[in-house]
């Protein structure tokens, strides 16, 4: 008797299509189901900037998954240039910048800012902006967006018609607001809540 199935060794078509493998392993994980859309257009996002560019590699980053409280004197002064007497009236308490920049340390990611669009809102290029998911997106918040498949940093308004509008601010008008409409792929990733730099 002929068999019509078999179980085991090698079938015709099956496999990974030519020129389809991957440039790195891969690996099976679970994620909550609630994560499954975001997961998915993470990863889409993330294959079309990663044959672009190495864009969202070098950009985004996460909170370590152990932060320890690195608390340091904060002077009670305000200065508006130089450093404050180190003279122990002024020690107002101790700040860990954990706690000052990170609500939510399982939603928070960082992002590096490139482009002038958002320079009077005080994000200049290589700083690190703080965006949190777990916040909710309200008009004027600087929210972390992806249009059509490119990752944006704007402030969020909307327009008289309804319609989500990414405002930038930059007072050179090099740049110019972004009105969503419906053909467009439009998704908040989060909401920037801070920013810090190095010199």
């Amino acid at each position: 008797m002929t068999k019509l199935f078999s179980h085991g060794g090698s079938r015709p078509g099956a496999g990974r299509k030519k020129g389809t493998r991957k440039q790195e392993p891969t690996v099976v994980m679970r994620i909550p189901q609630s994560q499954q859309t975001v997961v998915k257009n993470f990863i889409q996002v993330y294959k079309s900037q990663t044959f672009q560019s190495e864009k969202i590699t070098d950009t985004m980053s996460r909170p370590s998954q152990q932060l320890r409280i690195h608390a340091y004197p904060l002077f009670s002064s305000k200065v508006a240039a130089g450093f404050p007497s180190p003279a122990d009236e002024y020690m107002e308490k101790r700040l860990d910048p954990n706690d000052f920049l990170i609500d939510n340390q399982d939603a928070t990611f960082f992002v590096t800012i490139e482009g002038h669009s958002m320079i009077d809102a005080g994000l200049l290029p290589g700083d690190k902006v703080v965006v949190d998911r777990s916040k909710q997106p309200q008009k004027n918040h600087i929210v972390l967006a992806v249009v059509n498949g490119e990752f944006t940093i704007k402030r969020l308004s909307i327009s008289r018609d309804g319609l989500a509008v990414l405002l930038p601010e930059n007072h050179l008008g090099t740049y110019q607001p972004i009105v969503i409409n419906e053909d467009m792929q439009f998704e908040i990733w989060g909401v920037v809540t801070g920013s810090f730099r190095r010199f």
